[in-house]
């Protein structure tokens, strides 16, 4: 094996010529004790919960610690739209963080998405990075890591049963039955929690003493009226599941016929792991979790979370969830793992908290890194319009992910197809199809400079990728008006190989920027949506069907106009159909429907079919994976 070593890193990493499997390099690396790591990040004791030797939770109360330190360096990394195969932007924001500390001694943290099992044991695999830019212990990572996931279907699944059983005992019991039994007599008098007192208040009942209520104030509260047909909670879990899409409730004999029609999403999907990843503190997840609206009443008023009764109880559940994870790269770069809501009707960032805090450890001097989920035209959009104003934050740069195959397929190359062979248009020269599809990543540069931040493009080097191919991209980068353009080879030589890349990061972000949102909140939703799909898609117009128009109508009749929009749309193309590729223009967006998500802050609009639970395939990656009973480690993982 000696001979096969290309080089050995200043940690003592040894990158071979041939680069082995993502999980072949993860297991050759002995990772160091997270304590140290948390150590040298100027952690205490009391601000660390150890899970295991090599991954850790980081409390909360460290922002307050260190509330005297000046932010660091806020880098956020996106992509052009990609191929079904993926660009690597997560491997790139490894590779870069990694750059930056091991190599140009930067203090600096990485932040990344927790990845759901879903995708896992599916297609994808798994989201570590890949190469000699990895999150290690790989294996962790992708499976469990300190049951965030769990904690969130816990959560979701906690509510979605109290409502069925909510609307059951309304049902099935009178006024005085309900209120015998929701307000229980404790030392002979009934009792009020303060939630239930949260209740009255919203219902206009200015009262704290059980007694003092009237017989029409008693059944205004006890009873919801949940009206079934507006039902938007579903259960959840973390598996890729087709059968359970749609699914029939209450087909039990006890449960009086009490029959409805509902469904299981992916547990990344529930709006319980959109608010962990925009909260910003316990109390906030608290109170996000209470504005949560499950459905309307049969007067067409919201039905909350603290409606029900189940606020305080979800973040009890939530309590450890909502700590970040520290654990490292190969090259032992600090990274912090937290949160991974959908990139389509979510936002697709990992968490405010990971960010305040990482910003906070690295000082004036240091890099956080943080990736946005799909291309800059969902994840970069939605991190700068939702999550940066939800935080306060302020990015110091933008690196654009891009490759030479993407753009050849947006210069009319073949279709790609994952599981399938490449076409030799993308394993030859093809100067012609490159230069036709660097529109795509032109658009996504100018777009990012529409929020006043400076881009650097990172262009991730695949082996068949030529020398004149490689010039043309960076040429066409400059002439969009990025600050650079950087080869970057860190899949095969780990973070020496984005050094160049760092570099240019460190130089485009000490510039001044001037940042800001593309949309002002006090607009009309409609005028927002337009925005969005005139600035960030270089669409002409936007179609509404007649659901959407009623939905618009009655968010703005409850008060909802004033969140920011979180757009749900494909992420294979600009517009809203997968085909078309490149930088279309004067395309219109359809919006079939318009979704609330009250309690993490913003409405979705669905632009064509959204799938909240993906499907298994013939062949899933679980096929491969298995464990070595003798020595406990895991075999096929990617």
């Amino acid at each position: 094996m000696g001979d096969l070593v290309h080089r050995e890193g200043p940690t003592g990493l040894k990158f071979l010529k041939n680069v082995p499997g993502d999980m072949v390099i993860a297991q050759s690396c002995t990772p160091v004790p997270i304590m140290g790591v948390a150590k040298k990040l100027g952690v205490s004791d009391e601000h660390i919960d150890l899970y295991g030797k090599y991954k850790a939770k980081l409390d909360l109360n460290i922002i307050e610690a260190m509330k005297e330190r000046k932010l660091g360096r806020y880098i956020c990394v996106t992509g052009i739209t990609p191929t079904p195969l993926g660009e690597g932007k997560s491997t790139t924001t490894v590779g870069l963080c990694q750059a930056l500390g091991a190599y140009l001694n930067k203090p600096t943290i990485g932040c990344l998405r927790q990845p759901s099992q879903g995708p896992t044991f599916g297609i994808k695999g798994g989201a570590a990075g890949g190469g000699y830019s990895q999150v290690v212990p790989m294996d962790d990572f992708n499976l469990h890591l300190t049951g965030d996931i769990h904690a969130i279907t816990a959560a979701n699944n906690l509510l979605a049963a109290q409502i069925d059983a909510r609307m059951f005992h309304e049902a099935t019991q009178s006024d005085a039955a309900l209120w015998r039994r929701l307000v229980p007599k404790r030392g002979g008098k009934p009792y009020l929690s303060p939630i239930m007192i949260r209740r009255l208040k919203r219902l206009g009942i200015d009262k704290e003493d059980a007694d003092a209520l009237t017989a029409e104030e008693k059944a205004r509260f006890v009873r919801l009226d949940i009206d079934p047909s507006t039902i938007t909670w579903r259960r959840v879990i973390d598996t890729n599941d087709r059968f359970i899409r749609k699914i029939v409730v209450g087909c039990g004999p006890k449960e009086k016929e009490k029959i409805r029609y509902t469904g299981f999403d992916i547990t990344v999907a529930s709006e319980i792991m959109a608010i962990l990843a925009l909260a910003t503190s316990l109390d906030d997840m608290r109170e996000r979790f209470s504005r949560m609206v499950v459905s309307l009443d049969k007067k067409g008023g919201p039905v909350t979370a603290d409606d029900l009764g189940v606020t305080g109880a979800l973040t009890v559940l939530m309590k450890e969830a909502i700590k970040p994870n520290l654990m490292q790269t190969l090259e032992q770069t600090p990274m912090i793992v937290h949160a991974g809501p959908f990139a389509n009707i979510a936002h697709g960032n990992s968490s405010i908290i990971a960010d305040q805090i990482g910003l906070r450890m690295v000082g004036p001097d240091g890099f956080v890194v943080t990736e946005a989920g799909f291309g800059a035209d969902i994840g970069m959009e939605k991190f700068m319009n939702i999550k940066c104003r939800y935080s306060g934050l302020k990015p110091n740069a933008v690196v654009l992910v891009a490759t030479v195959r993407a753009l050849k397929m947006h210069g009319g190359g073949p279709k790609v197809i994952a599981g399938l062979p490449l076409a030799k248009e993308y394993r030859e020269e093809n100067l012609d199809l490159l230069d036709k599809g660097a529109c795509n990543m032109q658009h996504m540069v100018k777009l990012a400079l529409k929020f006043g931040v400076p881009v650097v493009v990172a262009v991730n080097k695949f082996p068949t990728d030529t020398e004149a191919e490689l010039k043309l991209v960076r040429a066409k980068a400059i002439e969009a008006g990025a600050d650079d353009a950087v080869v970057a080879d860190h899949w095969r030589d780990g973070g020496l190989g984005a050094k160049a890349l760092g570099e240019a990061v460190v130089k485009a972000s000490a510039k001044e920027s001037d940042f800001k949102f593309l949309y002002d909140l006090e607009m009309s939703i409609k005028d927002k949506i337009q925005v969005i799909v005139k600035e960030a898609y270089g669409g002409k117009g936007v179609s509404y069907s007649k659901l959407a128009e009623k939905q618009i109508a009655n968010y703005t009749k409850l008060g909802f106009d004033n969140l920011p929009i979180c757009m749900a749309k494909t992420q294979y193309s600009l517009s809203s159909n997968p085909e078309l590729k490149g930088a279309p223009t004067g395309f219109t967006i359809p919006i079939k429907e318009v979704r609330a998500s009250v309690g993490a802050g913003f409405l979705y609009p669905l632009v064509g079919e959204m799938s909240t639970m993906p499907g298994l395939g013939t062949r899933p990656a679980f096929y491969d994976i298995d464990i070595d009973t003798k020595t406990g480690k895991v075999i096929g993982l990617s």
